[in-house]
């Protein structure tokens, strides 16, 4: 069942999805070379207790940490663990966050010091597939509008959209109803409207689409090795156009 939410419902969800905003930018200044992925778990989860929230992300069907964090040719679901940074790769740090019963979710690929220009490129074009994307969640679109807007940007610059994963409705749940794929044709199924509130996340590879799960049973990886990056948004679908939920105060 697809909710449609109050503006006091969009409120709470807005509240939960700045706290996850606010543990991302925090974050920005500890991806670098030699920093542990388990320290920068550590420094979320303080974050967001903080701020009366919990981590939505550990519990969740047996995930141990706060944050969902994906080197390099991790696409997404990564376990933070006692690895080091290093120098030129990318991270993708996912998070999510529940406060008074509604949940936010956000994501980011960060740069860990300098990295290759092919690297960087992906990371802009992911990106903007999202900003892309959320312009196409207007009442009277279709859920795979969103899709199609994401897919025909990415696909013209080479690079491939991952199939298995898709973003989703958000808010007395972490994961509700509809399904968001990030690829397909235009005008189907379900229409948008007015007081729906989803996530948009792009998971978009280097290489080819095709991923893989390692044996920990979260980690999904490239089956080519090679890089994947990943952003996401909470937004609201309003008469007057989308309302990005999660959008960070210090860089957007």
């Amino acid at each position: 069942m697809v909710r449609i939410r109050t503006k006091r419902e969009v409120d709470l969800i807005a509240t939960s999805c700045q706290i996850v905003a606010d543990t991302l930018n925090m974050l920005a200044d500890y991806v670098k070379p030699g920093v542990s992925i388990l320290e920068l778990d550590r420094k979320a989860e303080k974050f967001i207790c903080s701020k009366d929230a919990r981590p939505a992300f550990k519990g969740y069907m047996g995930f141990p940490a706060t944050l969902c964090v994906s080197v390099d040719d991790e696409v997404v679901h990564g376990i933070p663990n006692d690895r080091i940074l290093k120098e030129g790769q990318i991270v993708g740090i996912d998070c999510g966050a529940e406060k008074d019963g509604y949940f936010g979710d956000h994501a980011k690929t960060f740069s860990v010091g300098n990295t290759a220009e092919e690297k960087q490129k992906l990371m802009e074009v992911t990106h903007k597939s999202l900003m892309m994307g959320i312009e196409a969640a207007v009442p009277g679109n279709y859920v795979s509008d969103i899709g199609h807007s994401i897919q025909t940007y990415v696909e013209s610059f080479g690079f491939s959209v991952v199939r298995e994963l898709v973003g989703h409705g958000i808010g007395t749940e972490l994961h509700e109803e509809p399904q968001i794929p990030n690829y397909g044709k235009p005008k189907q199924g379900y229409m948008l409207r007015e007081g729906m509130c989803i996530a948009i996340e792009p998971m978009i590879n280097l290489g080819h689409k095709d991923v893989k799960t390692d044996s920990d049973g979260w980690t999904i990886r490239t089956v080519d090795g090679q890089a994947s990056a990943h952003f996401e948004h909470t937004i609201a679908i309003t008469s007057n156009g989308p309302k990005i939920l999660s959008q960070s105060v210090k860089n957007g």
